[in-house]
């Protein structure tokens, strides 16, 4: 079941091209926030399914073109962030440590939202193609071959960077957590329907072109490792999100008038706009092709506010 939410944050389910409303069957959730709605539904699930497949015969439907799709957890209580979880196609030597980190709530948007480069010095702004992991219900010290159990379902996740910003003792903070970082969508599917999250294609589009493209079979540690480590430091709860790391050798500068797109698996496309109203640019260029060239470091800014001064002409 593809399970989302759209217009004014009613609840809804994607049925081919029609957006069916099923906001009926939780007007009795009591919520101050859409997500109260969303994580109700997930923790109840065996007494919501039926509530919601009854209504997809006879919810009024309208076509997905025609509503405004908004996040489906548009502020989970925690969203954990892999690090360095792909083994870059299989060219890493071995395992890098496993570590995590966390984005804020309040970085959650939406397929069609705009993501805005703030005015920070930042050295460029990334965007990383994940597949995010929806937990179904509490977990807490969850063991590895358990973690699948745990698991309500998956959505797209976009992980925006804004890296190099001074100083560099809290550059995850200042990088991760920025307000529009963290599209996601355009819905949750649910686990039942994705029989190998484990070897899922991750494809990222900048402007139409083809930027990353990787799958979750590279993962350094696995969905069942990742859920078991971060719930060993804290437990999750249900609505809460484990973005699963990516592959760096596609990521790029983003830049005023991007359109980004992002399609994991059967996930569907979630799109993006990418807003900078200082007009800053960067050489259009991947990680990897740095490398191939044996230039090190992310792309460096070419022009617009932060640029690095041209050297002194002594001639």
């Amino acid at each position: 079941m593809k399970i989302l939410f759209f217009d004014d944050f009613r609840l809804g389910v994607l049925v081919d091209d029609q957006v069916v409303d099923v906001s009926r069957v939780a007007e009795g959730i009591p919520h101050a926030h859409p997500q109260d709605i969303i994580s109700r539904v997930i923790a109840e699930w065996a007494t919501y399914r039926p509530l919601i497949e009854a209504e997809l015969t006879s919810g009024p439907a309208a076509p997905l073109d025609k509503v405004r799709v908004r996040p489906p957890l548009p502020r989970p209580t925690n969203i954990d962030c892999m690090a360095r979880n792909y083994m870059e196609n299989g060219t890493l030597p071995e395992r890098p440590p496993i570590n995590a980190f966390t984005k804020s709530p309040n970085s959650v948007i939406g397929h069609g939202d705009t993501m805005i480069l703030p005015d920070v010095a930042a050295t460029v702004f990334e965007m990383e193609a994940e597949l995010a992991v929806v937990i179904g219900r509490y977990a807490d010290n969850v063991s590895a071959d358990e973690a699948l159990d745990y698991v309500f379902g998956y959505t797209n996740l976009m992980d925006g960077s804004a890296r190099g910003i001074p100083p560099r003792q809290n550059a995850f903070y200042q990088m991760k957590s920025r307000a529009t970082f963290c599209p996601i969508g355009p819905f949750i599917m649910t686990a039942d329907e994705i029989t190998e999250p484990q070897n899922l294609p991750i494809r990222l589009w900048n402007n139409g072109t083809l930027m990353q493209d990787f799958n979750t079979n590279d993962m350094a540690y696995s969905i069942r490792e990742s859920i078991a480590f971060i719930s060993s430091v804290h437990p999750l709860e249900p609505g809460d999100i484990i973005a699963t790391g990516t592959n760096h050798r596609g990521l790029h500068p983003l830049q005023h008038g991007d359109v980004i797109e992002l399609e994991v698996g059967p996930l569907s496309r979630l799109r993006v706009d990418i807003c900078d109203d200082l007009g800053r640019t960067w050489a259009r260029e991947t990680r990897l092709q740095r490398a191939e060239a044996g230039l090190e470091g992310t792309s460096p800014q070419l022009t617009g506010k932060y640029a690095p001064a041209a050297p002194a002409n002594t001639d």
